[in-house]
């Protein structure tokens, strides 16, 4: 049950001075503001201006002086409230581990890349002696069957390769039901009581051994904590757009989460990975029904993670985020493209918890305030928008040049830009001076080197502010419309091509090129000279956007010492386990992973095992359409119920090795497998001793299990 908590009265003290300094700030701000622009009271668009300033200055202050707590808890020895703090490692190595799954929910992800990530942190608890309290399981809603009958392969291969066929679980739901959350959900249902934690990854997560085990501990310690949350940093980046979120990432990250860690306290948001979750508190209180308002506000719920917090938190417990656990790690999306498609599903996840927020009782304030900082991530873009608008709607209707009309305020001005530069860089100088006061610069290519990779990082990020302002505008209008998302495994490794460039970014060069003919029908140099960091960005969004997608870019910039990061420069045993391991999946050059299924007689028995048995007339009109015309000729749907039938494998096995050597499955075989009998047409026979060793069992528990629970998980 959930214990006293005394950090309270600290965790108000704290917050209370952040809104002083941010509201102050603001109020400040927004006084220089109306010194500096010859605004008129009553006159509809200049007030809604000062709301909307006011507004957007006040959410770039609470992450600026967030960024400066942090700061101060790094340079004053760490929070002395946080859970690490309270149990030194001598106490914590003291302590019992309990049985813990390790769950790996994936959908449509790179096979090899995500199991090699599993693989790893496998072989990080074995090398540690304590891989008896831990299971894993692969959690697939993967649709294309290309992809997870490659996860199936992976998965045994795995098995074999670790010798963990009793402690590594695959399985795969036919009926994909609200998202991660419900594949989540579904385990919990099936095996969650096994367990007393589960630590969730992500396809791209990784977590050293001995950061789990001090997770673990940190929950036996605290039986009033639901969930605990690392701080995950960005690794493995290859192309340069990747590299500069690996850099901020490493850089100015860790004062972020101190600083957000330090106000939060036990009030913290879950972030839906590299979290260990205190298993029975979360079936009992963070079930998600659907929500039941109005379009967008209808259905289940996409981002899940802060409201399973806030139904943790209303529930009595404590959510901790704990910024100083070591060896936390995901990856980037490759391209500026892959960020804002994941950011499209984000936006209307993040836009759904406005009606949690307004519907649900007795959520803690933090939390609250924890949904609105998500929604002002998204809703914060076409806010910006409007007041760019709006500031030219304003200088248009000037009696006066834009010039002569600030005269009067020049000193108001340089104030206020110089206070607005401070938010936005504030932070930047801070996390430098942190990494040159710990003596780390030379984990970074050295101070004089991490000082040009982050002016270098701080003018891309100027570059990329406008496109992604102009992105998230449409995510947030689209998601308003209710217009549904495409919910699909991210690209983790693909360049951006000049073609997708181009189609992705022309509403960016329209609006540039119609935003500076209308300031130049205005007939305003000054305002010109101010719309231009918003204008030239969008107009280069199309190159830029192709420049920062090439792994060629990355390499070199890399080569010259540049946006290095420690974990790039000498990796962790974990990160070095991820990127070293052997392939899993045999290389098949001709055959895709539903010709294997059928052709191979080893992946034809493994896949068999995994399927379940079904009426033949279910099957039947798909099987002989294969047979006949190849795998290409059917829809993901057909192939999907075709490879989940057991008859339907096996049957489709015999006769793809029977057909005459001028069908579809005998030229297939006729190209892997020259025999001179096809010559004559004779017939071959399945036989063949390596078929007749493929009928055997796959080695494992695991393969019993998936054979009786690859069902449909409604």
């Amino acid at each position: 049950m959930p214990a006293e908590q005394h950090w309270r009265p600290a965790a108000c003290y704290r917050r209370t001075l952040l809104a002083v300094l941010v509201l102050g700030q603001t109020a400040a701000a927004v006084f220089a503001l109306t010194r500096v622009m010859p605004l008129e009271a009553g006159n509809v668009p200049d007030t809604l201006l000062i709301y909307l300033f006011a507004l957007l200055h006040g959410w770039i202050a609470v992450g600026c002086w967030t960024a400066v707590f942090g700061f101060l808890v790094r340079r004053t020895g760490g929070d002395r409230y946080s859970l690490a703090a309270r149990h030194p490692a001598e106490t914590l190595a003291q302590t019992a581990l309990a049985p813990t799954a390790i769950v790996l929910p994936v959908c449509n992800e790179p096979v090899e890349r995500t199991l090699s990530g599993l693989r790893a942190v496998y072989r990080e608890l074995e090398r540690l002696g304590r891989l008896s309290h831990f299971d894993f399981y692969i959690l697939s809603d993967t649709r294309d069957p290309e992809i997870w009958l490659a996860e199936q392969a992976a998965w045994q291969a795995l098995s074999r390769e670790l010798d963990a066929g009793d402690r590594l679980f695959y399985r795969r739901r036919n009926v994909n039901l609200n998202y991660k959350s419900g594949n989540i959900a579904d385990f919990l249902r099936r095996w969650g009581r096994r367990y007393r934690y589960m630590v969730v990854l992500d396809a791209d997560s990784l977590l050293g051994g001995n950061t789990l085990l001090r997770m673990v501990r940190l929950m036996e310690r605290e039986p009033g904590v639901g969930i605990i949350q690392t701080s995950p940093v960005v690794i493995r980046a290859s192309t340069l757009f990747a590299r500069f979120q690996q850099f901020a990432s490493r850089v100015y990250s860790p004062l972020f989460a101190t600083g957000l860690a330090a106000v939060q306290m036990g009030d913290a948001a879950y972030w839906g990975h590299n979290a260990i979750i205190r298993v029975d508190a979360f079936m009992k209180h963070c079930g998600l029904r659907k929500l039941r308002g109005p379009g967008l506000f209808r259905g289940p719920i996409i981002s899940h993670d802060f409201v399973e917090a806030a139904y943790m938190g209303r529930a009595g417990y404590e959510i901790w985020l704990e910024s100083s656990l070591p060896h936390s790690y995901e990856e980037s999306p490759p391209t500026l493209e892959d960020e804002l498609i994941r950011d499209h599903r984000w936006a209307r996840g993040n836009l759904q918890h406005l009606w949690v927020l307004l519907t649900t009782p007795g959520l803690r304030f933090a939390h609250r305030m924890a949904f609105i900082n998500g929604i002002m991530s998204y809703l914060a873009s076409p806010l910006w928008l409007l007041f760019v608008i709006l500031t030219i709607v304003i200088a248009s209707s000037l009696s006066l040049p834009v010039s002569a009309a600030l005269d009067g305020g020049m000193a108001w001005a340089a104030g206020l830009g110089l206070s607005t530069l401070g938010l936005l860089f504030l932070p930047r100088f801070l996390g430098i001076a942190d990494i040159m006061a710990n003596r780390e610069g030379h984990l970074f290519g050295g101070n004089l080197r991490l000082i040009f990779s982050a002016l270098f990082e701080a003018v891309t990020s100027l570059l990329l502010a406008p496109v992604r302002m102009l992105a998230h505008t449409r995510s947030v209008i689209c998601a308003l419309s209710n217009i549904p998302v495409r919910w699909a495994g991210q690209n983790r490794h693909e360049e951006t091509g000049w073609q997708r460039a181009f189609d992705e970014h022309r509403l960016s060069l329209t609006l540039a090129l119609g935003s500076a003919g209308i300031i130049g029908w205005i007939g305003s140099p000054t305002l010109m000279l101010w719309s231009l960091p918003v204008i030239i960005p969008l107009l280069l969004a199309a190159p830029t956007s192709v420049l920062l997608g090439r792994a060629s870019t990355g390499d070199t910039v890399a080569e010259r010492g540049l946006l290095t990061t420690p974990e790039s420069g000498q990796p962790t045993p974990v990160i070095a386990e991820a990127c070293s391991g052997a392939p899993l999946l045999p290389a098949n050059p001709g055959l895709s992973n539903v010709q294997q299924a059928v052709l191979s007689p080893t992946m034809n028995a493994l896949h068999r095992q995994l399927a379940r048995s079904r009426p033949e007339w279910t099957t039947a009109a798909i099987l002989r359409h294969c047979l006949e015309h190849g795998p290409e000729q059917l829809m993901d749907w057909q192939l999907s119920l075709l490879c989940r039938d057991r008859q339907a494998l096996t049957r489709l096995h015999h006769l793809a090795w029977q057909a005459g050597q001028h069908s579809y499955w005998g030229q297939r075989i006729a190209a892997l497998i020259p025999d001179p009998r096809r010559s004559t047409g004779e017939r071959v026979e399945t036989t063949d001793p390596h078929h007749a060793a493929a009928e055997r069992p796959v080695r494992g528990t695991a393969a019993a299990t998936l054979s009786l629970d690859t069902v449909d998980c409604s």
